[in-house]
């Protein structure tokens, strides 16, 4: 009998991949243009009062709003982070959410970060660097779970809530960036959504 169930439950995680691996990726494309002129607003936050989240400890470090370009986005389902966090959004604002500049790139994720390269740069590294991010979402409701199975490449999206600490009693830690400017480890916003609207 556990024979069985165990080749039940690997069939279906084949079946699972299988599909998520053959199902075309929605994209949506847009006229040449900045569709996100604004920065991320951060702002220091009214409290940092922890609150518990299942088994995990939610410390808000600072409230975060922004709408940006979806330039991909990453379903996660067996890491140490899935449970939290379902999807890792790559953002981009001002000269990131132009077509006309993403065309020239090539962009992907890997576990938990977002990559980028282009043959030539269609404008200097440095604005690239500093107008997208990776954004880990942990969906404070499921109603805001739902609206993350609606996003695709392409939307251009409001999220509001925090940037935040998560810890829990086995030594799990995960720490947002504070600054929009950094790269490589580290640099990856962990965020609390509270609210989600696709445009």
């Amino acid at each position: 009998m556990i024979g069985k169930i165990a080749l039940w439950s690997i069939a279906a995680v084949v079946m699972v991949g299988a599909t998520v691996y053959v199902w075309p990726e929605t994209t949506i494309r847009h006229e040449p243009g900045i569709l996100c002129p604004d920065e991320p607003l951060q702002e220091e936050p009214e409290s940092m009062a922890p609150w518990l989240h299942g088994d995990y400890m939610v410390t808000p470090l600072a409230t975060y709003e922004i709408t940006a370009l979806v330039l991909s986005r990453e379903n996660y389902y067996f890491d140490r982070g899935a449970e939290l966090s379902p999807v890792d959004f790559a953002l981009g604002w001002g000269p990131m959410s132009n077509q006309s500049v993403i065309d020239n790139l090539k962009i992907w994720q890997g576990p938990r970060h977002f990559a980028w390269k282009a043959e030539r740069f269609p404008i200097p590294r440095r604005e690239i660097e500093v107008a997208a991010a990776n954004v880990h979402v942990i969906p404070a409701t499921d109603a805001v779970r739902d609206d993350i199975d609606e996003v695709c490449k392409g939307s251009v999206i409001t999220m509001k809530g925090y940037l935040v600490k998560i810890t829990d009693p086995k030594g799990f830690r995960w720490s947002s960036s504070l600054r929009r400017t950094d790269t490589g480890d580290g640099a990856c916003e962990v965020m609390w959504v509270d609210e989600l609207t696709i445009e």
